[in-house]
């Protein structure tokens, strides 16, 4: 119903004004990150003072995720070779910089770098692939990049799309791929040496299998 040709004020849909609470795009610093994400049940990264809100990841993707840092603890436990975890987890690359790989692998000699409320950097990490190709170009090219600049050695890339798995070496400041497979092939770890996993095991276990 209207007045005089004024409509009333709409009391439903998003409260825009709530995001002239938070630092423009940009403008994001550490702090303001850390506070907005604790507690959230969203993934969220920030990349040089810019948020960006990640999808919520699917049944088959975390399944996926789930048996590859089952395999890495099974594996580096008995040997007190170091530390793995999986998403949420907060690495932080550099200033106003910070990811959440899918698995965080620490090496029992960097423990130190295993804070609270995030890791500094790691020493490998995974990233499953999604279906959106602006998801699939982060993971691919973006973190790519970021990951080798910041001192990561070792990321592994599973791609469902394709069935196929990469594991990247960094070698000077860049990556250069250590081992490629597809289903039928086992994928070796540079930095584990002794540990391996079968790619084909790996996109069964996206079907619960």
């Amino acid at each position: 119903m209207t007045l005089l040709g004024k409509s009333r004020p709409s009391r439903s849909g998003p409260a825009w004004e709530v995001a002239r609470l938070y630092p423009d795009q940009g403008r994001w610093e550490e702090s303001d990150y850390l506070a907005l994400t604790e507690g959230l049940n969203q993934l969220v990264e920030l990349c040089d003072g810019r948020l960006e809100v990640l999808p919520m990841p699917k049944t088959s993707h975390q399944r996926i995720v789930q048996y590859l840092s089952n395999l890495i603890l099974a594996f580096v436990t008995p040997r007190k070779l170091g530390s793995v975890l999986f998403a949420p987890l907060r690495v932080r690359l550099w200033d106003r910089t910070f990811r959440e790989p899918d698995v965080v692998f620490m090496l029992a000699a960097h423990a130190n770098r295993m804070g609270e409320d995030f890791w500094e950097g790691a020493d490998l990490v995974m990233e499953v692939l999604s279906a959106d190709p602006q998801d699939r170009k982060r993971d691919l090219v973006t973190k790519r990049r970021e990951y080798a600049a910041a001192g990561i050695g070792e990321y592994w890339i599973i791609d469902p799309r394709d069935r196929r798995v990469t594991v990247l070496k960094r070698r000077g400041k860049s990556y250069v791929v250590h081992a490629q497979g597809g289903e039928g092939k086992s994928v070796p770890s540079a930095l584990l040496k002794g540990f391996e996993a079968d790619v084909t095991a790996i996109f069964e276990a996206a079907s619960g299998r």
